[in-house]
């Protein structure tokens, strides 16, 4: 009886910033939602570079205010390195965009943020659930997905049925890792090592929290994120069979010798020292076959995960939340949560994510360059701006003819539609 007649509208798998942003919008509408989180905030979470276009999301749900009024490091714009050291001219959002509006964004500490992000889903009215891992969907007898079973941090197993699930459990990826729809990509399984450094060396004036990509051999590349309480996260990033070479495997080894192979990194660690442990993490890029399913629904993460290089993930998070928040409140005004209801909305978030993904394929190439781009069609220099920048829905296709001029791009994945009934 609770499966069909359930007291909650939505019940969201995990408060990240795509669970948060879904559940603030949802439950503004005066929906009931219900968000199950597994860990207990704040916890730790890497992601920390929000990029221009961060701003919208950010903006409708009600953040910007809040955003203005933290420690968070501002952040106007990004540099290039080159392995001997070599730095470009940063490349400044407000040379494009408004300076007090979407250029100037933030690197933000994801304990912190992300406890800003439920918490304002709490203040719209969700409910939030902390420590209550989800073990399984629960399902009808057709098969449509009527609600979660979730362990609590007792151990005790509870049953929680409602009109719609969202997965937004993250990296995860708990509704296609148990419906066998996660895929990986055909080429982006990178390796990430990463630490933090405190009381390192970094730029001065408007460039002091700029996000620098540190070039290393064969198409690696370390971020340099600054962030408050003079702290600054710094990861490098590669194939596996390059940072593991020579049979090194210890994650401390690997970025201790890495960081020798771009003189701008080794001089700006010379001053600090390492806080804390060495995280490493694989299998970057991956995708679900579907977006949702009767009863069911994917945000974030859990419907695609693109590897790193451009900072889009928290930004893909926040935007995806949102429009799910939207269509999940017109599907509810109508009576209607059938997978159709979707369409819409994951092939919106869909095509976002393949313009994003043409873009890093690029920058893997070994004979791309944004530069030679740049250099043949000055004109190129705005969309490609754009499309770094977060701005994924455009149309962008005389940009991808310029690019394959230069290297190949991958054709468009055909993931991240409905599953029908």
């Amino acid at each position: 009886m609770h499966g069909m007649n359930p007291e909650t509208d939505v019940i969201i798998i995990g408060g990240g910033p795509s669970g948060a942003a879904a559940a603030a919008i949802i439950a503004e509408a005066g929906n009931k939602v219900l968000v199950l989180e597994r860990e207990k905030f704040p916890r730790y979470h890497i992601g920390e570079s929000l990029i221009p276009f961060t701003y919208a999301p950010l903006e409708r749900l009600g953040m910007i205010p809040k955003m203005r009024g933290s420690c968070f490091t501002k952040k106007y714009s990004v540099s290039f390195v080159q392995p001997d050291g070599r730095r470009s001219v940063p490349f400044y959002f407000h040379t494009r965009y408004d300076i007090n509006t979407v250029a100037q964004t933030w690197q933000v500490t994801r304990a912190e943020f992300d406890v800003m992000l439920l918490d304002n889903a709490r203040e719209k009215g969700a409910a939030v659930l902390e420590q209550t891992a989800v073990t399984r969907l629960l399902k009808n007898d057709s098969g449509t997905v009527i609600g979660v079973e979730a362990q609590g941090a007792g151990g005790v197993k509870r049953q929680f049925f409602a009109r719609l699930v969202i997965d937004a459990s993250g990296k995860e990826a708990f509704a296609s890792n148990r419906e066998g729809w996660r895929v990986g990509d055909p080429y982006l399984n990178k390796v990430a090592v990463w630490t933090y450094y405190k009381g390192s060396k970094r730029e001065q004036g408007l460039d002091e929290g700029a996000t620098t990509i540190a070039f290393i051999p064969d198409k690696g590349w370390f971020w340099h994120i600054p962030m408050h309480d003079d702290r600054v996260s710094v990861g490098v990033v590669a194939e596996g069979k390059y940072l593991t070479r020579g049979g090194v495997r210890d994650p401390e080894a690997i970025f201790q010798r890495e960081i020798r192979e771009n003189k701008w990194i080794e001089e700006h660690l010379s001053q600090g020292r390492c806080e804390g442990e060495y995280w490493l993490t694989s299998e970057y890029s991956r995708h679900s076959k579907y977006g949702a399913a009767p009863g069911l629904l994917l945000v974030g993460d859990a419907f695609a995960f693109l590897d790193p290089v451009f900072s889009s993930g928290v930004m893909l998070a926040l935007k995806s939340g949102v429009m799910a928040g939207d269509a999940v409140n017109a599907g509810l005004a109508a009576n209607d949560l059938s997978p159709e209801r979707f369409a819409d909305y994951a092939s919106q978030l869909r095509a976002g994510v393949e313009n994003m993904r043409k873009l890093v394929y690029a920058f893997y190439d070994p004979d791309f360059s944004f530069k030679d781009v740049v250099t043949r069609h000055p004109d190129a220099a705005g969309e490609i701006t754009d499309c770094l920048s977060g701005d994924v829905n455009k149309d962008y296709s005389r940009l991808w003819e310029r690019i394959r001029e230069f290297c190949p791009l991958p054709g468009e994945l055909p993931y991240g539609a409905p599953l029908h009934a």
